[in-house]
């Protein structure tokens, strides 16, 4: 099945630091750069395997934004193609998933962040990037999910997260993930904080501590079955050095597509 690649320029969710919706044209320059092969490492081409591309601009409103994100996915999922998401920030995850549920129901979720984003709010906003797995589980989006990379869990969070069996766990701990809990329907969710900031600088909220490049590759490795739909947020481009991050995004854009083809 071929993929459709997004690319959704929205920051106005998030709480501390603009720069997020700068990220989808950078990320997929860093795709087409001759500094970059197309290939993953099994071997895929992900220039042949992502073969539309969907970065319109979105409303400045938003709630109108949510609605154009959860119609454009649901366009592509009705056209039988899978969505491969840029952020933005991690707000646009929950239109995504709202979408998603209407085609395959309730979606086993492996998301890899330093944040839980299960708030019931954050600074008054319930959209907030903190906050898009909560609106998800309160829709019923969510069969399983699996966090991974945690190093910043408030006490609210982790106490929302239990009571909805939420799998929470720290970097330190990818020997404890539960991938029988990730069958399909299965979705990923990267928020590139998830990885310490010696390997994604390019970030509002780093948390050191983090994830390696190479352990969230083994984590996509080890998946269990292909999944339906992906994003990577929070990429921040003004914060970057060198083009670091961007570089990793493009890597999990192949691994991604990759999987997403079986």
């Amino acid at each position: 099945m071929t993929v459709t690649l997004f690319g959704f320029p929205w920051d106005a969710s998030s709480s501390y630091a603009r720069g997020a919706a700068l990220a989808p044209p950078v990320i997929r320059a860093m795709l087409f750069s001759e500094a970059s092969s197309p290939w993953s490492i099994s071997g895929a081409n992900a220039r042949e395997i992502v073969t539309a591309y969907d970065f319109a601009d979105l409303p400045e409103d938003g709630a109108a934004a949510r609605a154009s994100i959860e119609a454009r996915i649901a366009s592509a999922l009705k056209s039988g193609r899978k969505p491969l998401s840029l952020g933005g920030d991690h707000s646009v995850t929950y239109p995504i998933l709202k979408a998603m549920k209407e085609k395959h129901g309730p979606l086993n979720i492996l998301h890899v962040d330093a944040h839980t984003d299960l708030y019931e709010a954050f600074e008054g906003d319930r959209y907030s990037h903190a906050c898009p797995f909560a609106r998800a589980i309160e829709d019923g989006c969510v069969g399983n999910l699996v966090q991974v990379g945690l190093r910043s869990v408030t006490p609210h969070c982790r106490t929302f997260g239990e009571r909805h069996g939420v799998v929470m766990l720290g970097a330190e701990e990818t020997g404890a993930i539960p991938y029988d809990r990730l069958g399909g329907p299965l979705y990923v969710s990267i928020d590139l904080d998830g990885l310490d900031p010696a390997f994604a600088p390019g970030v509002s909220h780093p948390e050191p501590g983090g994830l390696s490049t190479r352990e969230v590759l083994q984590i996509l490795a080890k998946l269990p079955v292909s999944p339906v739909g992906a994003d990577i947020v929070e990429l921040n481009p003004e914060r970057d050095i060198n083009m670091m991050t961007a570089g990793v995004a493009a890597r999990f854009v192949k691994e991604l597509a990759a999987l997403m083809s079986d």
